[in-house]
């Protein structure tokens, strides 16, 4: 299938590696021009590298701070000014800290509050005025399986992506008059850091080894594995292609068979 990404520039966020790598080497492998950018200036300059070198598109990488409004303009004005078009917009941003309820201060429920909600706030916020200008857009949210089944010791996760899912669904209804398409990518259990973070503290609390809990994790997903980066980055890049034309305001999952639900 043809994506028809070649010659647009796509923004992604949380890039470096793991979920948002994978979607931007996939944009990237079908000639897309690709801005990704991450907290840390030598792993975002290394993904940059490597996507070069194995694509010879053109990547650019810059540092971002997804909790911070100024970091999240800055990076936005950066690639605007760069390339005079931003064609589509990946939100993402790292997951929040594991634990119950009575765990988590005002300070830490504020500081979730930011990075996972407020950061699709601000990103969508800022790149809609140049996706109005052309008359076209496509942006797209990574949240997860939680959104639909909570998930244990990830209260944060749960309220905040929750609240990103909302949103998806009420701008795709305010946008699609506009030719801008808004859709949120579900993950289940993709072999990224942050499920192998999970998986230790679950081991932990259980008193297991590690790869046990991850075969009780893998037990559970009817297709008796985790998924991996480049399966959801093909999904990811479809979903902000032209490719995708009429799908907005949909929340699809890559997990595996994980859910239950029957939406």
């Amino acid at each position: 299938m043809d994506l028809q990404v070649k010659g647009k520039v796509y923004m992604v966020a949380a890039s470096s590696k793991g979920l948002g790598f994978g979607i931007a080497r996939e944009l990237a492998k079908n000639g897309a021009t690709v801005c990704i950018a991450s907290r840390t200036k030598t792993e975002i300059e290394t993904a940059a590298n490597n996507l070069r070198e194995e694509t010879g598109t053109t990547i650019h990488a810059t540092v971002l701070d997804a909790s911070s409004a100024e970091s999240i303009q800055n990076w936005i004005s950066e690639v605007e000014t760069a390339f005079e078009r931003i064609d589509g917009l990946v939100v993402n941003a790292g997951g929040p800290p594991p634990g119950k309820f009575d765990d988590f201060t005002d300070t830490q429920w504020d500081t979730a509050f930011n990075l996972t909600l407020m950061s699709a706030v601000r990103m969508i916020r800022g790149v809609l005025p140049v996706m109005r200008n052309a008359e076209c857009g496509s942006i797209l949210t990574i949240t997860s399986v939680s959104i639909k089944e909570p998930i244990d010791r990830l209260l944060l996760s749960n309220v905040f992506r929750s609240g990103v899912t909302s949103l998806v669904k009420s701008l795709s209804n305010e946008l699609a008059s506009q030719n801008i398409r808004v859709n949120n990518l579900v993950p289940g259990r993709i072999d990224t850091d942050r499920i192998k973070s999970l998986d230790k503290s679950r081991a932990e609390i259980m008193g297991i080894p590690v790869e046990e809990a991850k075969a009780k994790n893998e037990a559970s997903i009817p297709v008796g594995r985790y998924g991996t980066t480049e399966e959801f980055g093909r999904a990811g890049a479809f979903l902000l292609s032209p490719a995708a034309s009429y799908i907005t305001g949909v929340s699809l999952a890559v997990d595996g068979g994980l859910l239950k639900t029957v939406w």
